[in-house]
């Protein structure tokens, strides 16, 4: 068992523990020891499912059970695992178990296992771990779905077009301010830009700093949308066997050629993971 797989088995515990208690990602995060950066993306990876599917499915599990092995009322079970409202609990348990909690309790229905650890399920793609420059980035803040962040790009690029400014651009970075697996679509934090060589941060623009030291490096090659099965690959196969611990920041990507100048299955993506 990797010290990854141990975390997590950890958190699961947890979680089976305490289903009335606080079960916020942040303080799953705590337990497992981990960046609250990275933490969601290495559970999702070696597990299948966000940290909050998990809540909820093993919250709804220990009702179940309690369902057919207590004689408890459904509001008393309902509180005991998290759900202080009947009614919300009730619905919950009907998206998940296609019945109300009275009729699983007269069905007396069986449980499913747990699911298994995916690890080594993802292709390995190659990963060095590198001495990153820190970078001053200039660009454009992003909010909403990570796979939209091009259209902030297509206005960062616009920008140093009209100016003249690719020559102060060293190359074109991407940075990924939150785990898509806890924050709303909508809400979701990036950054377009690039390393800034110049001097004040052009009108229009917004400045970032990464802080640069040892970095797990995956060079992923190939269309943009194949990019989350590489992410996975990452915190799912590389990361568990490597030995190494995510430092507190977040990843960002290096676009190394030009998506106007050359064909989708000829971009070079870096995928950049800060490592303690």
């Amino acid at each position: 068992m990797t010290d990854y797989e141990g975390r997590i088995l950890r958190v699961l515990n947890y979680i089976h523990d305490n289903p009335g208690g606080d079960l916020s990602l942040d303080q799953l995060a705590d337990v497992a020891a981990m960046s609250r950066f990275h933490w969601h993306r290495v559970f999702r990876a070696l597990t299948g499912e966000t940290c909050a599917q998990t809540v909820r499915r093993m919250r709804l599990h220990r009702a179940a059970t309690a369902l057919v092995q207590t004689r408890s009322r459904v509001d008393e079970i309902a509180a005991s695992v998290g759900y202080p409202n009947p009614v919300s609990f009730a619905r919950a348990f009907a998206e998940a178990y296609g019945q109300s909690p009275s009729a699983f309790r007269r069905a007396n229905r069986l449980l499913p296992p747990l699911p298994p650890f995916k690890t080594g399920d993802y292709p390995m793609l190659p990963v060095e771990i590198r001495d990153k420059p820190a970078r001053r980035l200039a660009g454009i803040a992003h909010k909403g779905a990570y796979a939209t962040i091009g259209r902030s790009f297509e206005s960062f690029s616009a920008l140093c077009q009209s100016r003249n400014l690719w020559p102060q651009i060293a190359d074109s970075v991407a940075v990924y301010l939150d785990s898509p697996d806890c924050v709303p679509e909508a809400e979701l934090r990036s950054f377009a830009g690039g390393t800034w060589r110049g001097e004040d941060i052009p009108q229009g623009m917004e400045e970032h700093h990464l802080p640069g030291g040892r970095t797990a490096v995956m060079t992923y090659k190939g269309p943009y949308s194949g990019l989350a099965a590489a992410y996975h690959s990452l915190f799912g196969t590389w990361l568990p066997g490597s030995g190494e611990e995510p430092a507190d920041s977040p990843c960002f990507e290096i676009y190394l050629n030009d998506p106007r100048a050359v064909q989708p299955e000829e971009l070079l993506t870096e995928i950049c993971l800060p490592l303690k």
